[in-house]
């Protein structure tokens, strides 16, 4: 009996963008599933996990880390400014607003490295453009893929892993598009499954029944999609109705505790993506309490997700990467809020992490028109994790240049 001759690859990407692939790899609130996972044959335990946080909406740098010491930041916000008394102090330049403790521990645990200044050339003031030069790692230039997803092209140029990439979301961010590799997109883990009209469902569940194509490659091939689309959608499921954790993940659970079930579950994923959404961090309005809230709620999250990963012993294997598309202006503005900047901090965590600052802070009275000068630019951070986490050590193929990376590991004893 002749073998069934296989597609290339053109011809498999011709039959997804064809539509043929929509069908099984569309779901509700717009999941994408990747090719099929068997636990038994791709173990993750062990293996190194980058996960990434997106904090959308700007977020305000300046009462994040506090500069407390320094006159220039009361002068620029009389009524935003977080006075000493209200604040954690870290060391003697700067604080956390009393919302974060869990920045806090996770500071004093020495797994916190805070970068200072991060920002690009010719920054945008466009929520939709600046946070597309962080999501593709190339500013003003266009480009189609992310930088996890090209990192992901990079590290396993064939795809052969699946589902190397998880995005927490209803919708797949930039981020984690790639030429080779297929992220598995979901938000409820309850819900996840494939969406179809009513009269598609028969059709579908056939789909899923076939075994082969009848000896023929393009049929095989969608049959094989089709078959991995319900198994995805089966073991995103059974590994959130098996996880149980004691640890409280906060009075609003954004995500991280999704990828912790999986992680929990050993599944192969090596790269996390997870936005705090809905652009909240735009505090254009009466800042003060809504700021606060919101990094009660990020800060408790985030420090969660780290005790969960202590308890699953993956600590050692896991760093969390937390930013935002810009910073805000240094002064406020007259509806006690700030407005759109440039720079800010941001966040990499964990406890293979040499905790402390990184990156120059800006001055805050040498401005350029009324913003903070960066002085980190942010794809050092990326190239940080890249090579220094990730071990590709090629940067300039996912970055297309080199960039420095930052020392924020701890050595090996």
């Amino acid at each position: 009996m002749a073998k069934t001759p296989k597609l290339t690859r053109d011809e498999k990407d011709g039959l997804l963008r064809s539509g043929y692939g929509s069908m099984v790899m569309e779901g509700a609130g717009g999941i994408t599933t990747s090719p099929v996972w068997s636990k038994t044959t791709e173990k993750a335990a062990g293996e190194r996990i980058l996960v990434i946080v997106e904090l959308s909406g700007g977020n305000d740098g300046l009462n994040t880390v506090i500069p407390y010491a320094d006159d220039a930041y009361y002068r620029a916000r009389p009524n935003l400014g977080i006075r000493p008394e209200k604040s954690i102090a870290i060391d003697d330049h700067f604080a956390f607003q009393k919302t974060m403790s869990g920045f806090e521990r996770l500071w004093k645990d020495g797994q916190m490295a805070i970068v200072h200044g991060v920002g690009y050339d010719q920054p945008s003031f466009s929520h939709f453009s600046s946070m597309a030069f962080w999501q593709t790692g190339a500013p003003n230039s266009g480009e189609a893929n992310g930088w996890l997803g090209r990192m992901a092209d990079a590290i396993d140029p064939l795809g052969h892993r699946s589902n190397f990439l998880v995005n927490i979301d209803d919708h797949q961010s930039l981020a984690v598009r790639a030429m080779n590799h297929v992220p598995l997109v979901f938000d409820d883990p309850q819900k996840f499954t494939r969406r179809a009209f009513e009269a598609e469902a028969e059709a579908m569940a056939a789909v899923d029944r076939r075994g082969n194509g009848g000896g023929n490659a393009s049929l095989d091939f969608l049959f094989e999609i089709a078959a991995s689309a319900s198994k995805s959608e089966r073991l995103v499921r059974d590994a959130w109705s098996a996880y149980q954790t004691p640890v409280d993940y906060g009075l609003v659970p954004w995500g991280l505790e999704r990828v912790a079930a999986l992680i929990a579950a050993d599944f192969p994923t090596r790269v996390y993506y997870v936005p705090y959404r809905n652009n909240a961090f735009d505090t254009h309005v009466y800042q003060g309490d809504l700021h606060s809230r919101l990094w009660s709620y990020t800060a408790d999250h985030i420090a969660a997700f780290m005790r969960d990963m202590e308890r699953l012993g993956r600590a050692d294997d896991v760093v969390l990467m937390a930013f935002s598309e810009f910073g805000r202006r240094v002064a406020e503005n007259t509806s006690l809020g700030t407005d759109h900047g440039t720079a800010g901090p941001a966040f990499i965590l964990g406890k293979p992490i040499e905790g402390g600052h990184y990156g120059g802070m800006p001055s805050l009275t040498d401005l350029e028109e009324g913003n903070l000068r960066y002085t980190t630019d942010f794809r050092r951070i990326y190239s940080t994790l890249i090579r220094g986490w990730m071990g590709q050590e090629d940067v300039s193929a996912v970055l297309k240049d080199d960039f420095d990376p930052l020392p924020v590991f701890r050595r090996a004893a």
